[in-house]
């Protein structure tokens, strides 16, 4: 029983160089996971970061759930990620260097049900190689292009 709930963060590959990724579960609460199954929750503005030794997303956007009372959740709360010790010191070590952060890449469902985020250790990328990134972008369209005509 795979999903189709698949909620990206199209800015991270233009934004950044990913260098490793890890797949993390997210502490939620029950009208969160409700939203993320509605697919209504945006993470194209969070980032991670350390409080007290753990893993945090802040800035990720679940959209209050539709059919929630007085339990609904705050829709941009810091929420707890879900990694061994062993990944999160090496996150707290790796984070550590200059230019290198702590970004999402997507939230997913998993085969168990539970909703995972997709982190990745990144560095940003200087504006000449966005523009580089476009133009790759650019040229590889036009090769499909006339490609697709023979």
């Amino acid at each position: 029983m795979t999903s189709d709930i698949n909620i990206r963060n199209k800015k991270a590959s233009f934004e950044y160089h990913i260098l490793e990724t890890f797949v993390a579960g997210i502490k939620l609460l029950g009208t969160e996971i409700k939203s993320i199954r509605e697919g209504k929750a945006n993470i194209s503005d969070s980032f991670c970061t350390f409080i007290n030794g753990e893993l945090y997303i802040r800035n990720l956007h679940i959209a209050e759930y539709s059919h929630g009372s007085f339990y609904n959740h705050e829709a941009k709360r810091d929420r707890k990620l879900l990694l061994t010790k062993k990944e999160i010191k090496k996150l707290m070590v790796k984070g550590e260097d200059k230019g290198q952060t702590i970004i999402p890449l997507k939230i997913f469902i998993s085969d168990r049900g539970f909703a995972k985020m997709e982190i990745a250790l990144a560095q940003g990328k200087k504006s000449f190689d966005k523009r580089d990134t476009l133009k790759e972008r650019d040229v590889k369209r036009e090769i499909d292009k006339v490609m697709k005509h023979y």
